[in-house]
């Protein structure tokens, strides 16, 4: 989207389209999901309607999903660009798509393709080329909240009133989420998958990560590249993969080789698991989805799961998406146009683009507001979202209670600054966005009486959530406020889908 200088109006950069004078838009959008073992595309329509000041999502239809493509590799650390931009190409064709006529979508870059070295020089590279997206490189703590909202298990938490696991198996990574009451209450990410080697059909090793390699030297196998691996050491490697990814979904903290497998914290709760479910490529051999041999062990790790599920949590239930639960292909374009009563300064801190919100759980209840509270909350929150090494400006979303008098702005502030020290510290603007009319209060606290040498852009007016991101326009001389628009990630049975 682009803005017109002079009317301040937001347009769809692909058709020339202006918000203001339709009642309903139809935008096309894409989601692309570079992992590091397969890729994938997903096409979808999407229709918006007015609602008052305005749109929302009245429809989602997905027209094309792509073949899934083994993520290709030039060299041992190195994703092969010029293949993989073959593939999207391809796809675009057989989609009947340009890539100019896209409105909206998300490139997401999940599992170890995060690492490789070149992993952001192919997220800018496609952002380009794939129409306007929001670019995610989502780490392991933001991969595992994005499958338990893709798969459904989110949703099922409600629906069924019961607290789900939901288990991401991939090619590197798998990632263990626990929901109740609709939201990812728990993760945690262990070194589990069924590409950590990839064989040939005779059973020589082309690759070996070195998760892969500790595994082997656990049961006494020296795994190279050229080496040979038997059906009955693949099942030993499978057997003893699925015990650790079962030791972490008990809480544990399994090691191979003395090493820890836990690419992140272990889960806390110890609260029961009602049901669980699976996602993730493996998931498509647990649920006997597909039976096709891709170089790797995901059967035979697949039948070792399943073979320890009924143990775990005898109920089982399916997701609604396996290998694509990540990402499915869609944004959701919401037009909102903020309060008055806003701050911005200095005044070209705006525009901003593609920032991403948080919705941290803020104590903003009591009387008296802590601000360390505040500050745990927003930086627990960062962590979760793969945010808190301050590479990039986010929005926090202030959903403001009680009084705006001078002690309770005075602590917000001040464990807001702390929260996001690491922004802060690489220059970025801190950027609030409320839904009650205390932003301009805030902006101006944060500068006059913190005096805050960072940019503030405080406005509010809004409704976010997670898995928001934000355009921020230009302050409208007529009234004060600025256009923003919302884009949000969509996830089939979400339990924050219109």
């Amino acid at each position: 989207m682009t803005e017109d200088e002079q009317g301040g109006r937001v347009f769809f950069s692909s058709a020339g389209r202006s918000l203001e004078g339709e009642d309903e838009i139809v935008v096309l959008s894409v989601g692309v999901d570079i992992g590091s073992s397969t890729s994938h595309l997903v096409f979808s329509r999407i229709v918006l309607e007015r609602l008052d000041s305005r749109y929302v999502v009245t429809q989602r239809e997905t027209f094309y999903a792509s073949d899934i493509l083994l993520t290709p590799y030039s060299a041992e650390n190195t994703i092969d660009a010029e293949a993989l931009g073959a593939f999207i190409a391809k796809e675009y064709s057989d989609a009947k798509v340009d890539p100019d006529e896209i409105d909206t979508g998300a490139l997401i870059l999940t599992g170890v393709a995060v690492q490789r070295k070149n992993a952001r020089a192919i997220g800018e590279l496609f952002a380009k080329q794939a129409g306007k997206l929001v670019a995610v490189s989502a780490g392991d703590s933001l991969e595992t909240v994005m499958a338990a909202y893709g798969s459904g298990a989110a949703a099922r938490s409600i629906r069924d009133e019961c607290v789900v696991m939901n288990v991401d198996v991939g090619g590197g990574t798998s990632k263990i989420a626990v929901c109740a009451h609709g939201k990812v209450t728990d993760i945690a990410a262990v070194d589990v998958g069924a590409r950590l080697i990839c064989l040939e059909p005779d059973g020589k090793i082309t690759r070996v990560e070195d998760a892969g390699r500790r595994y082997g030297l656990e049961l006494g196998l020296d795994l190279r590249p050229g080496g040979m691996l038997t059906l009955d050491q693949g099942r030993a490697l499978a057997g003893l993969m699925a015990d650790k990814l079962f030791e972490t979904m008990r809480g544990g903290t399994p090691t191979a080789q003395g090493v820890s497998l836990l690419r992140t914290d272990p889960l806390a709760q110890s609260r029961p698991i009602a049901q669980i479910q699976f996602s993730g490529g493996v998931s498509e051999f647990i649920n006997d989805n597909e039976s096709k041999k891709f170089g790797d062990l995901g059967p035979l790790l697949a039948a070792e799961i399943r073979a320890r599920v009924d143990a775990f949590c005898p109920r089982m239930e399916p997701s609604l998406e396996g290998i694509r639960a990540t990402v499915v292909g869609a944004s959701q374009y919401t037009i909102q146009l903020s309060g008055s009563t806003i701050y911005v300064a200095p005044l070209d801190a705006v525009p901003l683009r593609n920032v991403p919100v948080i919705a941290p759980p803020l104590p903003l209840d009591g009387e008296v507001i802590d601000p360390a509270a505040v500050a745990r909350a927003t930086l627990a929150m960062l962590k979760r979202l793969d945010l808190n090494g301050g590479e990039q400006p986010v929005a926090l979303f202030v959903p403001w209670q009680g009084s705006a008098t001078f002690q309770r702005l005075d602590a917000f502030c001040h464990g807001v600054v702390e929260g996001l020290a690491t922004v802060l510290a690489n220059g970025h603007p801190l950027v609030l966005a409320g839904d009650g009319d205390v932003g301009g209060l805030l902006g101006i606290h944060l500068h006059e009486e913190m005096k805050l040498t960072n940019a503030v852009v405080s406005i509010d007016g809004l409704e976010l959530k997670e898995f928001d991101y934000i355009d921020i326009g230009a302050i409208l001389e007529a009234s004060g406020a600025v256009p923003v628009v919302i884009k949000s990630l969509i996830f089939p049975g979400s339990a924050t889908q219109p």
